[in-house]
């Protein structure tokens, strides 16, 4: 994918503030600090256009790029965030919840899980509610720059058991040394060219 322009548009608290459905969406999900607002610069080959931070739970929002003209990155709030306040936590549930049933243009959830961690009873809960919605999924396996290749082998095979996914179906990613980027677009580019997004090639 050759990134052309991509501008922030708006963040919104719920499903009723989301900007008019005009293009397909593609949102960003995973626990604070799993590297999600990284990847997604990376994606996009621009260093500050998402906020990173080194507090857990920043992004609060749902928070929506245009990208080429043709479609949104939709970055959603991580989940695990023990540092935001009470209100902020317990709206976190119905926000996401709405949004991911309700919100037409959705076609597809990049799920990201830091390899050095097994995946939480959180994490597990999205992944249920990603299945229950029957949203396309590309889970994606972060920082794995920070274990040895057969470190890596070992917490893929973890990290599929215990979310039930075929360790094949997971893309790994190293924001740090770029690793991943070329797989992840081509997974994103496959769903948006089964929607028929004008300026993508068609899936065969």
């Amino acid at each position: 994918m050759i990134v052309k322009s991509a501008e922030f548009i708006t963040s919104a608290p719920d499903l009723k503030r989301c900007p008019p459905a005009q293009w397909p969406e593609v949102a960003f999900a995973g626990r604070s600090n799993v590297g999600k607002s990284s990847l997604i610069n990376c994606l996009l080959n621009r260093k500050g256009l998402v906020r990173t931070s080194s507090t857990p739970g920043r992004t609060q929002l749902l928070n929506f790029f245009a990208i080429n003209e043709l479609f949104y990155f939709v970055d959603l709030p991580g989940y695990g965030f023990a540092n935001a306040p009470k209100s902020v936590r317990k709206s976190w549930q119905p926000m996401i919840h709405g949004y991911l049933s309700g919100r037409k243009p959705l076609h597809a959830v990049v799920w990201l899980l830091d390899v050095r961690r097994d995946p939480t009873a959180e994490d597990l809960l999205f992944l249920d509610w990603l299945e229950e919605f029957g949203l396309a999924t590309i889970p994606v396996v972060t920082k794995i720059d920070k274990v040895s290749r057969n470190e890596l082998g070992k917490r893929l095979a973890i990290i599929a058991a215990k979310t039930g996914l075929d360790p094949e179906h997971f893309s790994t990613f190293s924001t740090l040394k770029g690793i991943g980027r070329e797989d992840v677009w081509e997974r994103i580019e496959d769903v948006l060219s089964e929607s028929s997004v004008e300026g993508l090639p068609a899936s065969d």
